[in-house]
């Protein structure tokens, strides 16, 4: 799963600005795991079983939001702990991809498991443990495959890279999606065999998402290079990771675009997560969609999630990576608002295809800014402390959903919680100069 690019162990990591050999099957291989990974974010924590949990596990919605938001933000939480320092760490001991192999395999088992998540309260906390665990290894893993683009991308080709990675993401969480309807919800067509009153047939689809996660992972670990090995010991690895840590928050200081930046990018994808997060509960709790219609809904969301993924890809490269950042949280902000006030299906449907347009965009280009922007010999360290601006207060959106839908009874002004942080990212991302102008 790695290839050697001719340094020893004695010369330690490979530098940031020395590229692997690049070429475009390297590369398609590594958006591939985009298609792959979607599923669960897509299946488990958004649409199927968030859903599930929520209308036939959990008591009644307000509690199942309470109780999901706890397990979710606890997750985020473990993220920004644990994520830049084994990212640090990964700096000096090499192979990226061993540690996705096993995130992902932790992801896949515990998403099997919730095959034995039955459609009664006392199945409440061991179902959100597991979705809890499975959240927190797909996100470890993502962010080595995040740092793997640098390395692998030309400069003037990373933003498109980027876009089309998070493109076919969508992609393969809407062909996840219309899959998971067809042999698993829709009446005519669904696997006859599946007892639809103990739920069979909705948590047969989650062994699907675990077998998913699994085959289109394979792409990345066998036809993408990986950086070298250092046979330095992990031991020694996490000590020098955290020393490393340290020094990339002290060097930060030199940087005041970068730091406004990840600031700004703390909130925005937040409200990002906690939009995930809480989609297929919003959708059941407050319009009444059942699981059959909150998969239509996803099916059309990724549509339109895909379509702007892949048109902005240009965008950033030729507008550059912060004003199509603002773009996109103009048009979440708005699509937003909307989503939270219409009282008609329709009109919530049609906020959701505009939101999804924008959804894409905002993660996309923040990696690629940070690509174009961070001095190229501090370019691990940056991509690190990026990750800690995403999980840093992952745990607050939905922790803050949960606890202002129990306390107000209202799930629509818990949401309320995702426009605020989309709002307070965009005024700061304002103040952040473009990445071109600083370099």
């Amino acid at each position: 799963m790695s290839i050697d690019d001719g340094r020893t162990p004695e010369q330690g990591p490979r530098h940031a600005n020395r590229p692997l050999r690049r070429n475009t099957l390297a590369l398609f291989s590594w958006a591939t795991f985009d298609w792959g990974n979607s599923a669960h974010p897509t299946v488990i924590l958004t649409f199927v079983f968030s859903a599930y949990f929520t209308r036939q596990v959990a008591p009644d919605e307000i509690v199942g939001s309470q109780v999901w938001g706890t397990a979710i933000g606890l997750s985020g939480l473990l993220v920004a702990v644990l994520g830049p320092t084994l990212g640090a760490a990964t700096d000096h001991t090499g192979r990226r991809k061993l540690w996705i192999f096993w995130f992902v395999m932790i992801c896949a088992v515990v998403t099997a498991l919730l095959w034995f998540i039955e459609p009664s309260v006392a199945y409440l906390w061991p179902g959100a443990i597991l979705a809890g665990i499975g959240a927190f290894a797909i996100e470890m893993a993502i962010i080595f495959y995040n740092a793997m683009l640098p390395d692998l991308a030309a400069r003037e080709r990373i933003g498109r890279w980027s876009g089309w990675g998070w493109g076919l993401g969508y992609a393969g969480g809407l062909v996840c999606l219309i899959t998971v309807l067809l042999l698993f919800v829709e009446e005519t067509t669904r696997f006859a065999f599946l007892n639809t009153t103990a739920a069979e047939h909705i948590r047969a689809s989650f062994l699907f998402v675990a077998a998913w996660l699994i085959v289109f992972s394979m792409p990345l670990f066998f036809l993408t290079p990986d950086i070298p090995r250092t046979e330095k010991p992990l031991a020694q690895g996490l000590r020098d990771g955290c020393a490393q840590l340290v020094d990339s928050f002290r060097k930060l200081r030199q940087f005041k675009h970068i730091v406004r930046f990840l600031i700004a990018h703390l909130f925005y994808v937040d409200g990002l997560a906690t939009a995930f997060a809480f989609g297929g509960v919003y959708a059941a709790g407050t319009f009444g969609m059942d699981e059959r219609a909150i998969l239509m809904f996803a099916i059309a969301l990724n549509v339109t999630a895909g379509i702007g993924a892949f048109s902005f890809s240009w965008i950033d490269d030729h507008l550059g990576s912060r004003g199509t950042i603002l773009i996109a949280l103009a048009g979440l902000i708005a699509s937003g608002i909307a989503m939270l006030v219409v009282e008609s299906l329709l009109l919530f449907w049609i906020a959701g295809m505009v939101l999804g347009i924008f959804v894409g965009p905002a993660q996309a280009a923040s990696r690629s800014y940070l690509a174009h922007a961070a001095p190229p010999h501090l370019q691990n360290q940056m991509f690190g402390l990026f990750a800690f601006s995403g999980k840093a207060t992952a745990f607050a959106g939905p922790l803050l959903v949960g606890w202002i839908t129990a306390l107000s009874g209202s799930q629509r002004l818990g949401m309320s919680t995702i426009v605020a942080f989309f709002v307070i990212g965009g005024l700061i991302m304002l103040t952040v100069p473009r990445a071109e102008a600083v370099k």
